[in-house]
């Protein structure tokens, strides 16, 4: 074989090599989907202050495990202490002004029984003068003072009801129904969550990261000074589009992830992400806007899916947020699963290099 069919030779081989794994490559994007856009996600709790003040004292290190309830920091006290003491002493003078309103109602009431037998007294004294006046007895100007009289007694008792009324409703309900009650009280128990707010306290369990807060530093209501990373974890994978044609729900997969070299997962699929933000429109009272590419290729849009391993859940949940992973969906033929192992267990050599 001369020369030129040997270079000949090596271009057709060369030739067939390319198409070959062209075609591989087509048929492995569709079928034998891998993508080394894959992370385990760890929930994030940011802690942020329910009130504001001075912070006296952190509890916590950095990468240190909490506990739900565990108290992070202190915020100084001082202001909150006197904001209870306030609504206490408010309380108490609610207490003490009821009864003295109480007491004002008793006396009302026993002025409006005076003036109703005065009331009663004058009365009589006007039937009788009447009877006098028609045996004349008595001059018309004495009947008509009876009389005016009289009509004075009624007017007191109807001026003291009207006070009685008035002072009802200033007291209120009684007991635990009293307004002015129900408001200090409603105070109070406000300065108490206030000052109960002072111990800031994790609310899930977890692990403090990136610690930066120190003694004295001014804590500022709802702004986030730390963050507990929950030991729940989510392992999630971003395809093109056209490589998820074929999978569905617990479809078969494999994870490589870049800390364990060499060491293959068995996972499921176990959910399809919803939508990505790029598909987010917000009600701005905007006009759409367009895209604008000046490439003739566009990049492929990319869809998220959520994984599970199989029967290792918990190597996930001791990883850290941000670990890298590889995944590799598997058809539901055998000879593509095969195929498939294969890739990805190459992959996971490739890993000792890189």
């Amino acid at each position: 074989m001369t020369p030129d069919q040997k270079f000949a030779r090596y271009v057709r081989l060369s030739l067939i090599g390319f198409v070959l794994v062209f075609i591989y490559y087509l048929m492995a994007d569709i079928f034998l989907p891998v993508t080394p856009q894959a992370r385990v996600y760890h929930p994030v709790v940011q802690i942020s202050p329910q009130i504001s003040g001075r912070v006296t004292s952190v509890l916590v290190s950095n990468n240190k495990p909490v506990k739900a309830g565990d108290i992070l920091f202190h915020i100084d006290q001082g202001s909150y202490n006197l904001a209870y003491e306030q609504a206490k002493l408010a309380l108490d003078d609610a207490k003490l002004q009821n009864k003295r309103l109480d007491t004002n109602v008793k006396a009302l009431e026993a002025q409006i029984s005076a003036a109703k037998a005065k009331q009663h007294e004058q009365k009589l004294l006007k039937s009788r003068g009447e009877k006098l006046y028609k045996q004349n007895s008595i001059s018309e100007q004495e009947l008509e003072s009876i009389r005016a009289n009289y009509q004075a007694s009624k007017a007191n008792v109807a001026a003291y009801e009207a006070q009685l009324s008035e002072a009802i409703l200033a007291r209120g309900e009684s007991g635990d129904k009293n307004l002015a009650m129900r408001h200090a009280a409603n105070q109070l128990a406000q300065a108490e969550l206030n000052l109960s707010y002072t111990q800031v306290r994790a609310l899930s369990d977890g692990i403090v990261a990136n610690l930066q807060l120190l003694d004295g530093a001014y804590a500022v209501a709802g702004k986030p000074l730390l963050a507990i990373v929950a030991k729940k974890a989510d392992l999630v994978a971003d395809f093109r589009e056209k490589s998820l044609l074929h999978m569905k729900r617990g479809s078969l997969a494999k994870v490589v992830f870049d800390s364990r070299p060499g060491e293959v997962y068995d996972a499921t699929l176990e959910a399809f992400e919803a939508g990505v933000s790029n598909g987010q429109l917000s009600a701005n009272g905007l006009l759409s806007t367009t895209e604008i590419s000046n490439r003739w290729v566009r990049d492929a849009q990319r869809q998220r899916i959520h994984l599970k391993l199989v029967n290792n859940q918990n190597l996930i949940e001791n990883m850290p947020s941000g670990a890298r992973a590889t995944v590799q969906l598997l058809p539901e033929s055998t000879i593509g699963q095969w195929f498939g192992a294969a890739q990805i267990r190459f992959i996971s050599w490739l890993h000792y290099i890189y």
